[in-house]
């Protein structure tokens, strides 16, 4: 149970469902809609997404954990926040293009670049074949120049979506620090969950030789229910 605090409020509500309205669908608790932080109505595009929402409200116990509700977070970002930043958002993806995680294979050992090249080699292949998002790997850290192309690409990609795949495509880009894992669970080639593994190969590969502690075990699941939630808000999507 979540523990009580000024962050978390105590639940007041018995049930939560969902209800039919113009432009699409909402959650309401105990027949009253919810509003996002901007006092908007909470209109979901997708019934599935609506009651993946509803489901998380039911989900709370004796006080509210918003920061563990991602759905409901994501929600309030496309309705609050997307349609007066997307440009923003855009130049943010283009941003994760110039860094991209599976761009940077490791120096040493050959096992662990070996390990990322066989999951990173094909997700490169797709975003240029499918996306025209075709990005330069390196060896190391050092960041090379990526093609403009590419990464107006990305940009006018990240412009056409609506701004609940919008939203989806930026959080997840952050999540696993890649563009193109990013662009391949929103475009349905790749799971978030996979997503999420391929992306911490590196970390994964350290643990198993060094080790992980309990802080650093606990981080790691708390990024794997994001990415979890990650692929909830895309399948309810598709």
């Amino acid at each position: 149970m979540t523990k009580p605090s000024s962050e978390n409020p105590k639940r007041f509500y018995k049930q939560a469902a969902i209800d039919k309205i113009d432009g699409g669908w909402t959650v309401v608790l105990d027949g009253r809609s919810i509003k996002t932080p901007a006092r908007l109505p909470l209109t979901l595009p997708a019934e599935r997404l609506a009651k993946a929402i509803a489901a998380e409200w039911n989900a709370q116990e004796e006080y509210i954990d918003l920061a563990a509700m991602h759905l409901t977070r994501l929600a309030n970002v496309a309705i609050d926040r997307v349609e007066d930043a997307r440009d923003d958002m855009a130049d943010e993806l283009a941003r994760y293009c110039e860094t991209d995680l599976i761009c940077h294979i490791a120096e040493t050992p050959d096992e662990l670049a070996g390990a990322e090249e066989s999951h990173w080699a094909p997700v490169r292949d797709w975003a240029g074949d499918t996306l025209g998002v075709n990005l330069v790997p390196v060896i190391g850290i050092i960041a090379s120049p990526q093609p403009d192309a590419s990464l107006e690409a990305a940009r006018q990609h990240a412009l056409g979506l609506d701004a609940f795949r919008l939203t989806g495509l930026l959080y997840a880009a952050g999540l696993f620090g890649s563009a193109l894992l990013a662009l391949a669970v929103e475009q349905e080639a790749m799971n978030a969950e996979d997503a999420f593994e391929v992306s911490r190969i590196d970390e994964a590969w350290q643990a198993d030789q060094w080790g992980e502690d309990d802080e650093a075990k606990a981080a790691t699941e708390a990024r794997r229910l994001e990415a979890k939630a990650l692929g909830v808000w895309f399948r309810a999507l598709s």
